[in-house]
């Protein structure tokens, strides 16, 4: 059976047998925190699309997804209900209600190209960022960031 030894309890021969137990007696010293100061002097095109692609596509599906949200809260609580009730009091029609005028599938619709349309305009917008960025470094010299290793 073979025996544990602690970091800590010396071996039988008063010697430390392995690198491990000699470096765990040694006294921990607080290790400096280097501090790197680097320019951003690029943004790669492509990479900046993409994620300004992917940024725009998850706004959208956030954009959809609110709005599905909202109209089941109002279709549940009764609001449609009511605003059909004012517009036949207000109009003496009683034709006139909500749902006449917009349904779920139209309103989901309109969503659906307001999400897709914010999808072109994000990507195109984070494209010209991008452009832009790149060619004000030529002037500016870039932005200095500052990274703190540990």
């Amino acid at each position: 059976m073979s025996s544990v030894k602690s970091p800590s309890r010396p071996s039988e021969t008063g010697q430390k047998g392995s690198v491990a137990d000699k470096l765990s007696d040694r006294s921990p010293r607080p290790s400096a925190a280097k501090q790197v100061r680097l320019k951003l002097v690029y943004i790669d095109f492509w990479s900046a699309v993409k994620f300004s692609f992917l940024i725009a596509v998850a706004i959208g599906i956030v954009i959809f997804v609110a709005v599905l949200l909202i109209w089941t809260v109002l279709a549940s609580t009764g609001v449609f209900d009511q605003i059909s009730t004012l517009l036949k009091d207000v109009s003496g029609s009683d034709t006139l209600t909500v749902s006449n005028v917009i349904s779920f599938a139209q309103v989901m619709g309109f969503t659906l190209v307001i999400a897709a349309l914010n999808v072109v305009v994000g990507t195109v917008l984070g494209a010209i960022a991008c452009v832009l960025y790149n060619l004000s470094v030529k002037i500016t010299g870039g932005i200095l960031v500052g990274f703190k290793n540990g």
